[in-house]
């Protein structure tokens, strides 16, 4: 069984075919797993918070796969990693400071019919891409159907039209 073991997954960085195809097998349902521990939120809200639990995510488990790091450990510090995410994800619920230190806080872009031009600065935006958002996301051509623009935390433009 050890045998069988060995030539499907290998040990160390001389991996063939079979065994980093095989790694990579398992490791795609431990993933499966593992983001659905972690919740939906992960690839849901595409914030930084998330990003970077997905990013750092794949760059750790994929040392798995090419056998760069232990197999084993590799897993268990993926699942310290998701459970992180988790745990800080259900604390900025129950604490707002914590919500926004994490996560940030949406940035008004326009409002009572000025834009902010400093935070469109800060948002790395011009007239021109709030222009365009406003066509995508409100259906309408001009600032002037618009009441508000906010810079969500997902970095998502959202526009909300006059009544």
């Amino acid at each position: 069984m050890e045998l069988l073991l060995y030539k499907l997954f290998g040990e160390g960085r001389d991996l063939d075919t079979l065994q980093m195809s095989s790694r990579a097998f398992v490791i795609f349902f431990i993933t499966l797993a593992l983001i659905r521990i972690s919740g939906r939120r992960t690839f849901g809200k595409r914030s930084a918070f998330d990003n970077t639990s997905a990013i750092i995510l794949g760059a750790v488990l994929s040392r798995a796969v090419v056998g760069a790091s232990p197999f084993v450990p590799t897993v268990v510090c993926c699942l310290v990693l998701v459970l992180l995410h988790r745990g800080l994800a259900w604390i900025s619920i129950k604490s707002k400071a914590v919500g926004q230190l994490i996560k940030g806080d949406e940035i008004s872009l326009y409002r009572n019919g000025q834009l902010h031009e400093e935070n469109l600065e800060k948002s790395l935006l011009s007239e021109k891409d709030i222009l365009s958002d406003v066509r995508q996301q409100a259906n309408v051509k001009t600032l002037n159907e618009v009441s508000e623009i906010y810079m969500e935390t997902s970095g998502e433009v959202s526009v909300i039209k006059k009544k």
